[in-house]
């Protein structure tokens, strides 16, 4: 059935954060809420994917996932959506392609940690991505270093945005990307799985 796709307006941008969310936590209402003040955002949307293409095991059933996240992600400009279900996208980028052709004049900026950019080369049709979409890219403990040094780093060095600048990422022609380093706490999904905490 799916929820309601979140209202938007053409001219708005809008901050895309995909990922499984299993299970999602206060590390990730954190970096949504420094994303928004940070690339000059009008709004955030998670996409709460039905499945990662990169992870060998499923997650905890969708809507179970759904749920959790609406519980820790409460801000008026932030949208938790399962979006990737109802469009029918398995990866990123046919995510962004459907997004686009759906709400024309909508500015879109992928938002990602820094451990995300440091493997964005494994991503499918990852060029496609940089190339359509500006990215914000958020740093989290112990990744500074490999993210800087990675292959989609090293490619797109020219098209980086300074993070004192970082408020322009949201009206920036893509390829354009910014890094900025947020105060950031150290939960991760992992863990909280490993503890027992949430079963997938």
């Amino acid at each position: 059935m799916g929820y309601p796709f979140p209202y938007v307006a053409p001219g708005q941008v809008i901050g895309l954060l995909g990922g499984s969310f299993d299970p999602a936590h206060e590390g990730h209402a954190h970096i949504t809420r420094e994303a928004l003040k940070r690339f000059g955002l009008d709004r955030v949307w998670w996409l709460v994917s039905p499945g990662n293409p990169l992870k060998a095991q499923g997650p905890a059933p969708l809507a179970q996932r759904m749920e959790r996240a609406r519980q820790v992600m409460q801000h008026p400009r932030v949208d938790v959506t399962d979006i990737e279900a109802q469009l029918g996208t398995r990866f990123t980028a046919e995510t962004i392609v459907a997004l686009r052709a759906r709400h024309p004049g909508v500015r879109f900026v992928w938002l990602m940690g820094a451990d995300n950019l440091a493997q964005l080369h494994l991503w499918q049709d990852w060029q496609q991505i940089v190339e359509t979409v500006p990215i914000g890219v958020m740093a989290r403990p112990g990744q500074r270093i490999s993210a800087r040094m990675s292959r989609a780093a090293a490619l797109y060095a020219k098209y980086r945005i300074p993070g004192r600048q970082s408020q322009l990422l949201g009206y920036a022609d893509a390829p354009a990307w910014c890094f900025v380093n947020v105060p950031m706490t150290d939960v991760s999904s992992t863990a909280i799985r490993a503890a027992g905490e949430w079963s997938s």
